[in-house]
């Protein structure tokens, strides 16, 4: 089988399996499983692909006709334009989690000290600390896996972060001057309804926000008083519907500045607010 007909073949099989990007996974799983490039391919298209790389390249597409995300298939996925290794212990770093990194990266300087909450992958404290120099980075999560996914994406891109396994703030006895979060926050009756790639394939402990998806903020506003230094900021994620209810909670609580950033798409994407 020529390269092509890889492809055109891998295509034909994503589509039988209702694959929304066929086309796309199907180039991108020989991209990354053969390592090539455009260029090559076009060189060679007509050429066999060796047996090993075919049957490689076979076993990927089969796994993701099984709507298993592409991304854990070739365990690895970009963030913020860095690399992070992904596996099924942690989310799929995505877009709208950036949204969220340019807001903190407008605040965060030199010197200071900023705490990741729920940091699964470690995509959000990885990016800070990899576009400011001199912060002193820490991160969490319940997860003792994603803590050790998280440990190896700070070393792929060398960035020094002190991680730590904590039920929210469990194990936190520091104060900082930034507290950053993208917590679980899908309604536990809403899960059913996610593609199967998310339902079924991400961790289900970074997706459920219980019974309306809020549980984890007000934990995190209540609790992160007592962590934040005077004129801190805390900010978080959120949900396309959740802006008024995260930022009205903050304010109860007695931050000040709370505002609702949107993400490219328009929606409502990200809560900031000054203690």
């Amino acid at each position: 089988m020529t390269y092509r007909e890889a492809v055109a073949h891998g295509e034909k099989v994503l589509e039988l399996s209702h694959i929304a990007d066929a086309k796309t996974d199907a180039w991108l799983l020989l991209e990354m499983g053969c390592k090539i490039d455009r260029k090559f391919y076009y060189m060679h298209m007509e050429d066999d692909l060796p047996d090993d790389l075919l049957k490689e390249y076979e076993l990927a597409v089969k796994k993701r006709a099984e709507h298993i995300p592409l991304q854990y298939i070739v365990g690895e996925t970009e963030f913020m334009g860095l690399k992070f290794k992904v596996n099924s212990n942690v989310l799929i770093p995505r877009q709208d989690t950036e949204t969220l990194v340019e807001e903190a990266l407008k605040t965060v300087k030199p010197g200071m000290k900023v705490l990741d909450m729920c940091t699964g992958s470690g995509c959000i404290i990885i990016s800070i600390l990899h576009n400011v120099e001199g912060v002193k980075g820490y991160a969490v999560d319940i997860s003792k896996q994603a803590v050790n996914v998280a440990k190896e994406n700070a070393k792929l891109n060398e960035v020094p972060v002190l991680f730590e396994r904590s039920d929210l703030f469990e194990m936190v006895t520091e104060k900082f001057d930034v507290i950053v979060s993208n917590p679980p926050y899908i309604p536990t009756n809403v899960i059913p309804q996610l593609m199967p790639e998310v339902q079924v394939f991400e961790p289900i402990e970074a997706l459920d926000g219980k019974e309306d998806g809020l549980y984890f903020y007000r934990k995190i506003v209540e609790q992160s008083k007592d962590y934040l230094n005077s004129g801190g900021s805390l900010m978080f994620e959120i949900g396309y519907d959740q802006g008024k209810d995260v930022s009205k909670m903050m304010t109860d609580a007695g931050f000040s500045n709370v505002c609702v950033k949107k993400d490219l798409a328009g929606n409502d994407r990200v809560v900031t607010g000054m203690l």
